[in-house]
């Protein structure tokens, strides 16, 4: 199992704000391009792959979505406007939901009001986390346990405070090279260095 988890600070969780908000500032496409290369092959999808989206602009809870490609079924296409409309249909779902609820959004997908420090507190009772970071060790060089959990930012860094909860928590800071990437090409190269250790 792999699981990855990417926080987004600044996007919306209203669905309407979340839709409008494609090519400003909030740069909701990130989520968009970060799920198509977590999920997707050429002509296939990748099994036993866990994401989690952590959308915190909101005015009561931030909503964490969960795709379990074990379960997923038709996601509308695999283009970015496809992947946004699936991620706003679940957020549509959720607009009701009090704290720390949850709901089936569709096949494979659902919707969770918990916020991102508390999901990694839970996440870290299962599995090994990882977080991406520029001087973390290099990805090569890491012999990741099993079943490993790799945890991503959008466009915003991550405060200090995170990586000093996240050390708390036993995670280990990890690198993709030596040049920032977007959180969607770090997990193509986290990918291809599992997969290349699984040939």
């Amino acid at each position: 199992m792999r699981i990855f988890v990417l926080r987004a600070r600044s996007a919306p969780t209203d669905s309407r704000r979340f839709l409008t908000s494609v090519g400003g500032e909030a740069h909701v496409e990130i989520l968009a391009q970060t799920l198509t290369n977590t999920l997707l092959l050429s002509k296939d999808h990748y099994r036993d792959v866990v994401v989690y989206l952590v959308l915190e602009a909101t005015a009561d809870y931030a909503r964490t979505i969960r795709f379990d490609s074990n379960r997923l079924q038709d996601l509308g296409g695999f283009h970015e406007g496809a992947m946004l409309a699936t991620i706003a249909d679940a957020l549509a779902l959720s607009g009701e939901l009090g704290k720390e609820e949850e709901i089936d959004a569709a096949a494979g997908i659902s919707v969770r009001t918990i916020s991102f420090e508390h999901l990694l507190k839970q996440l870290a009772e299962q599995y090994p986390l990882y977080v991406l970071h520029r001087k973390g060790a290099d990805i090569r060089r890491v012999q990741f346990s099993e079943n490993p959990c790799f945890v991503l930012t959008d466009h915003i860094p991550m405060p200090k405070k995170t990586f000093h909860t996240l050390k708390r928590l036993g995670a280990e800071n990890i690198s993709v090279g030596p040049r920032m990437l977007f959180a969607s090409q770090c997990v193509v190269l986290i990918h291809n260095e599992l997969d290349r250790r699984m040939a």
